[in-house]
Order: structure tokens, then sequence, then C-alpha cells
């Protein structure tokens, strides 16, 4: 059965929605790990660094934490598969400097880009909500194995600039940046939390069930669902009118 929605803009979770778990558990995870320590030894008073290691600190309630508690702090979040900001953060300086010499290459579901064209062509605003972080986020979809799809995005979300992605009022922030009316937007994920707060926020939204990925067997709840993006219908509301 196809699922259609008449809204101006679509967003996407990426994890098991847009692109598979395992390859960032399997390929970007271990990545990251073999490089957490010369970040933090090399690169400790940039910015962007300085924000995200007080950040750790705070965290752990450690002030005083090292490089080396930092490092295993790091380690053992991406162990939990925790969805700490400061991690998020470091793993996409990482991530889009291996992008970006060619170390690493992103990953799409075979039904992912042709529908995001689709739906760009057809007017539609497409943006990216994802616990990773914006930087990391511009890598992957820059870094796409058809090229670079950024030019279809109009904007990144993560949990620094919008909030965490199972609280309402995250979603309504992004509402509010984006300039669209809750009740136009669509939200795919394969998260039923996610889903949920979307919802109370006044959005649409659709739960994408993928064999083989974390949350298949436990299924999105009492949303509408979705096994491909093929199965979804989207018409800009903007067209009508």
């Amino acid at each position: 059965m196809t699922l259609r929605y008449t809204v101006d803009a679509v967003v996407l979770d990426i994890e098991g929605t847009t692109s598979a778990t395992g390859f960032v558990v399997d390929v970007l995870y271990p990545y990251s790990r073999s490089r957490f320590a010369a970040l933090l030894a090399e690169r400790a008073e940039d910015p962007a660094m300085s924000r995200a290691i007080a950040q750790v600190r705070e965290l752990t309630g450690d002030p005083d934490a090292d490089a080396v508690q930092i490092e295993k702090t790091l380690n053992a979040w991406l162990d939990e598969d925790r969805k700490a900001t400061p991690l998020k953060t470091l793993q996409g300086i990482i991530w889009s400097e291996g992008f970006a010499r060619g170390d690493l290459v992103s990953h799409f579901y075979d039904d992912v880009v042709p529908a995001l064209r689709t739906w760009h062509t057809a007017g539609l605003r497409l943006y990216v909500y994802s616990s990773g972080s914006v930087a990391a986020q511009r890598a992957w979809f820059t870094s796409s194995p058809e090229g670079d799809l950024l030019p279809l995005v109009s904007g990144l979300y993560d949990t620094e600039n919008a909030g965490p992605k199972q609280e309402p009022e995250s979603y309504r922030r992004i509402a509010e940046a984006t300039g669209v009316e809750p009740s136009r937007l669509l939200f795919l994920s394969d998260r039923p939390g996610e889903l949920d707060a979307a919802v109370a926020a006044g959005w649409h939204a659709v739960g994408v069930r993928r064999p083989g990925e974390p949350y298949f067997e436990q299924g999105v709840g009492d949303h509408a669902r979705a096994g491909t993006f093929d199965e979804i219908s989207i018409t800009s509301s903007r067209s009508t009118t």
C-alpha cells in the first residue's frame, strides 16, 4: 500500500532510515575510535574541540579529566552507542576528514537517492535531523556513492542545534527554524520514540522498517509504516495552491 502525503518538507533520519546502521557501527565507529587519541593530542585548542572537551568534562562531572580519561570516556560512550553531543561532535570532525581524504564513502539504501531526487524536483524541501553532528551529516551527503547529494538538502539538524530527538520541543524548534508549519512537515525515522515526539509537535510521521535494522522487530507503534521510500508518495502542498 502506498502512503500519500501533501506537505512542504520532509525531514530525514539517517541511521536505519536512509542508511544502514550496520555501516555506521561496523565502519565509522571503528574509524573514529582509532583516531580519538591523535585528535585530542594534536588539536585540543581548536574551538570545536575545546567546546567538546568541556562538554565531556561537564557530563562526567570531572573538570580535570585529561586526554587519556576523555578518550576512555568517548570509547565507553561508543560501546554504549550513547547519543552524547560531544561524542558526535568529535566523530563528525574525524568522519568529515575521512570522507574528504577518500578513506570513507557513505551508504544509502537503493530506494533512497531516487526518491530524494524525485521529491526535490517536485518542489519539496528536504532536511536532515540526525543524532550525528551537522559536520558528519554534511560529509555523509557530500560523499555518497552517487556523488554529492548535499544540493538536495535545505538544512541539517542535530542534537546541538535542535535538541534531543525524542523530545517534542526539538521538532517545534526545527519547524520554527525552517519556517514550515508543523502540519506541512513529514518526518521519516525508524525509532518509535522519535516518531512519537514529531507527532506530538504536530508533524506527520512515517516509521521506516527495514529488515536487519535494530528497531525492525520493535516496530513503530501506531504510526504509519513503510518498508522503503518507494512506498511513500509525497506531493508539495505549494503545487496545489
